[in-house]
């Protein structure tokens, strides 16, 4: 059995209920078993896809990226989702690294993969629409030909499925697998987590080449039987028009993604009485972004994970949205979670030390990385990089990243303490802490920070924020105005970029 049996029993059990809605239509449970099984045929039999092959994913979210999951899983195929936000050079890099059999791509990055020319020249390039040259196969075509009646299928729930490459906050992408086990796992860790039923109806607008779009709702959706309207990508304003239109029961948003939502000028009229939870995560979640939706009586929860997790390991419940704002909660169903110290010894509650997980969601390897997956692993556990802590009564908190951390004089700083402080500033549209290397104290912490339209903050103005909230030395010692801050695809500040700005600035 592969998780594509999810499809196939719903289809079963029933066929005519809304599986996923995208641009106007839905696609029922039996039509999407159907898909999927072409496609795999398609696969199978027009590109000679089998068992432990890789076939890449570049364009938006779509039912077609859901349903080449599931075929791939049909197979014992992986599937590697692209982030269609790189350049040519970074999409050459991971096509070389994973030497996928096929490439499936959407209109608008066709003239982006012809850039990469010589670079892949083994990948075989399926257009979705019609075929753009004589070196492409049309996605259409090759699907009218498929012959699902001599289909062979061949996964199981031991294969790897995926390869998602990490985003790339610090150098070089590692390409998690992660096995239909995991999937699966995750899956049970997600619905038990967030109460999904049969009942609920997801809007997915995260990206699905992440872990995050792909999993923490959406295929435990599919799992639970529930519905799915997928949007291409993100745009606040067209968000809250879905939310009022569609009337979903569950959402997900990074912080980036919601402080946009919470500051477009439909946001205080927006109708969101159907939300009865919405889902924050990816990077340490500001108080000030959840009180916007607990506030409008949404409550938004926490889920903690990584690639490497599935991601869901650290979960909120809906419960504790309000007594327990900024907890990311407590372990996952099927996921162990720990605070250890450098010696990989279990803290004290209070204690802040790195998080480690052990349990089957977790990603089997870094593709073609034996020294990378060893060092992710010690003792069974795997070493997020995240520091945190639990309060007494075992709830989890994500203090910071472990290479984020600022030491100064011996002392450790936590970033986003400061950043809370900042976040509750209304004339910053964002901000960061990092440090900057110094002469005397080794690192000094510096704000980064991004003014509202006609903001005359000064510096000085927000130095004195801290006053009386923080001991003085965690006080940022500068501040640096900037006309963005540098974020990956996910929304999250890339730190590294910013320390490299902040010491060229010192100079």
């Amino acid at each position: 059995m592969d998780i594509s049996h999810w499809i196939s029993h719903w289809a079963d059990w029933q066929g005519a209920r809304t599986a996923v809605h995208f641009a106007g239509r839905d696609i029922s449970y039996g039509e999407m078993d159907g898909r999927v099984r072409r496609l795999a045929a398609m696969l199978q039999q027009q590109l000679d896809v089998g068992h432990g092959d890789r076939l890449a994913h570049l364009g938006y979210n779509s039912p077609e990226l859901l349903e080449l999951l599931f075929a791939c899983a049909h197979l014992g195929a992986m599937l590697v989702p692209l982030n269609w936000r790189l350049a040519p050079p970074e999409h050459a890099w991971i096509l070389r690294h994973c030497e996928p059999k096929a490439i499936f791509v959407e209109a608008d990055f066709h003239r982006h993969l012809d850039c990469l020319g010589a670079e892949v020249p083994a990948v075989r390039k399926i257009a979705y629409g019609p075929a753009p040259g004589t070196d492409w196969r049309s996605y259409g075509e090759l699907l009218a030909a498929a012959k699902t009646d001599r289909l062979v299928a061949a996964g199981s729930l031991a294969d790897p499925v995926t390869i998602v490459y990490t985003s790339g906050t610090t150098g070089r992408p590692k390409g998690a697998v992660l096995t239909q086990e995991a999937i699966f796992y995750n899956a049970v860790n997600a619905i038990a987590a967030q109460d999904i039923t049969g009942q609920d109806h997801v809007l997915t607008v995260l990206p699905m080449f992440h872990v995050g779009g792909m999993n923490i709702q959406t295929t435990p959706a599919i799992h639970a039987g529930a519905r799915i309207t997928i949007l291409p990508r993100f745009n606040a304003g067209i968000t809250l028009a879905a939310i009022e239109r569609r009337k979903p029961t569950i959402f997900l948003a990074v912080p980036a993604m919601a402080m946009a939502l919470t500051a477009d000028p439909d946001w205080a009229g927006v109708d969101l009485s159907s939300l009865r939870l919405v889902g924050l995560g990816s990077s340490a979640v500001p108080e000030a972004v959840l009180r916007a939706f607990l506030d409008r009586g949404v409550p938004a929860t926490q889920v903690y994970g990584l690639t490497e997790s599935a991601p869901v390991a650290i979960c909120l419940p809906v419960a504790d949205a309000w007594s327990r704002m900024g907890s990311c909660g407590k372990s996952a169903l099927h996921c162990q979670a720990r605070i250890v110290d450098d010696n990989g010894e279990p803290v004290a509650a209070g204690m802040r030390g790195e998080i480690v997980l052990a349990g089957r969601n977790l990603f089997r390897e870094y593709w073609r990385d034996e020294a990378g997956t060893a060092d992710a692993f010690t003792g069974g556990w795997f070493h997020t990089g995240d520091i945190g802590h639990q309060d007494g009564d075992g709830y989890y908190y994500v203090d910071e990243r472990k290479k984020d951390v600022v030491i100064s004089g011996g002392e450790n700083i936590y970033p986003a303490e400061l950043e809370n402080i900042l976040a509750d500033c209304p004339e910053l549209a964002e901000a960061a802490v990092v440090g900057r290397p110094d002469p005397r104290w080794g690192e000094i912490p510096v704000a980064c920070v991004v003014v509202q339209p006609g903001s005359v903050i000064q510096g000085a103005d927000i130095l004195a924020l801290f006053e009386g909230r923080l001991a003085h030395y965690k006080h940022p010692r500068a501040v640096i105005f900037m006309a963005a801050l540098p974020r990956n695809a996910m929304g999250k500040v890339e730190k590294f970029t910013l320390r490299e700005q902040c010491a060229v600035a010192d100079d």
